[in-house]
């Protein structure tokens, strides 16, 4: 009887090969994985990159200064009756009374920078526009009224200006913060909502929307 005999150099080639192919496989496995590694973050870097090279969006651009966004927008203007910010504490003044004209209504504070900066510019285009009857209407908001009449006085405004104590009106036109402004047509409608303060394009544009 004939046995078959298996040399130690044979199984020692064979473990070996063995050995060769799993560590060859182990090292593709490797190279996919840090591969595909590389791309993911090379992909996330680019991305990175182009969200930094993007200009943020400013407040007084001219796709930015009058959004859609605000839910009056195409809707008609919430009434209100305030007091007068430099009448007697009887006098008071109603959106109703200015019903057929456009109107510009303007939330400030007189603790607002932002509406330090836009007082000058909105007293100089109040002197142009009410000359085509327009209204301009400032509605001092969050505010004491000596401080108000500080401020209207300081920055020498003439247009009518009320005082929102309670808030109500504020709320009822959605403001959350200042300086926030409607552009209200003839029909009643707001056509045009800025928040923030108004750039020369964003007054004219909404200026024009509440004049057709």
């Amino acid at each position: 009887m004939q046995t078959d005999h298996i040399s130690f150099e044979t199984i020692a080639d064979g473990e070996s090969e063995k050995l060769n192919g799993k560590r060859v496989k182990s090292r593709r496995r490797s190279i996919t994985i840090f591969i595909v590694v590389s791309l993911l973050n090379a992909g996330l870097l680019i991305l990175l990159w182009t969200q930094l090279l993007t200009p943020a969006r400013q407040p007084n651009t001219a796709t930015s200064d009058l959004p859609s966004s605000n839910a009056l927008v195409g809707h008609a203007a919430p009434g209100f009756t305030l007091s007068v910010l430099s009448g007697s504490p009887a006098s008071s003044l109603a959106l109703a009374a200015y019903k057929g004209q456009p109107v510009m209504l303007n939330f400030w504070a007189s603790w607002c920078g932002p509406c330090q900066q836009e007082a000058p510019f909105l007293q100089s285009q109040w002197q142009q526009a009410r000359a085509r009857g327009v209204v301009f209407l400032g509605i001092d908001y969050q505010d004491t009224k000596p401080d108000g009449l500080g401020f209207v006085q300081k920055y020498g405004i003439t247009y009518p200006n009320v005082v929102d104590a309670s808030g109500t009106t504020a709320i009822n036109y959605g403001v959350t913060g200042t300086p926030e402004t409607f552009f209200i047509n003839r029909k009643g409608i707001i056509v045009a909502w800025v928040a923030g303060p108004l750039s020369e394009q964003a007054f004219q544009h909404g200026l024009q929307l509440a004049t057709r």
